[in-house]
């Protein structure tokens, strides 16, 4: 049964209803509405509930636009504090690998020290396998007009394989030496930063 606030107000019943809950709203056309159930007008709009005596604001229902900005305000809440508890349990992995920048510097020089140690590997197989090449070329020169011998065959595809794999890792060097230092240099900078604030990450509680 709908009512208008008028109506109601005249008869003394929102500021006396003990039990009933009325809802009263303003419709699309800024008239106000009331009634128990609440008027199909007001399920979409703000509305003030009078229960006991007492009134109560309601805010509309979101819209679904309304609904998906809070989703991925939501969402983006979720991934900053995972983001958060990321660096804090990197930033206690770094407090628990080194006590001075001293030390990063010398993790970081073990480091490039074995990318040297692995280049120079690669360019003696390297040249080890240009050498082998050479003789399996020589040897090849024998069946120019009859077929390899697959023991032949396989030689040659095998150091072919070879010669590319340690060209390969000599080519990736720097790159890998760049990596390295970039690494060690965010590391230091960043336990600069916790050491000098003392801003030491929290562990994890369970």
């Amino acid at each position: 049964m709908l009512f208008s606030l008028a109506a109601l107000l005249l008869l003394g019943l929102v500021p006396s209803v003990a039990s009933a809950a009325l809802i009263t709203c303003c419709d699309v056309n800024n008239q106000r509405v009331c009634g128990d159930p609440p008027p199909p007008q007001c399920l979409t709009r703000p509305k003030t509930v009078f229960k006991k005596g007492v009134a109560h604001e309601v805010e509309a229902p979101p819209t679904p636009e309304q609904r998906a900005a809070r989703a991925a305000e939501a969402a983006k809440k979720i991934e900053e504090e995972k983001r958060a508890d990321e660096q804090a349990r990197r930033d206690r992995a770094l407090l628990g690998s080194y006590t001075s920048e001293k030390e990063i510097d010398l993790a970081r020089d073990r480091a490039l020290a074995e990318v040297e140690k692995n280049a120079a590997q690669a360019g003696a197989r390297l040249e080890t396998a240009l050498k082998q090449q050479k003789k399996l070329e020589q040897d090849k020169e024998f069946y120019l007009k009859k077929p390899l011998p697959a023991q032949l065959q396989t030689q040659l595809r095998d150091n072919d394989k070879e010669i590319a794999a340690q060209q390969k890792a000599l080519q990736e060097k720097d790159a890998t030496t760049a990596a390295i230092r970039a690494r060690f240099a965010a590391d230091k900078e960043r336990y600069r930063q916790i050491t000098r604030t003392g801003a030491v990450p929290p562990a994890p509680t369970f």
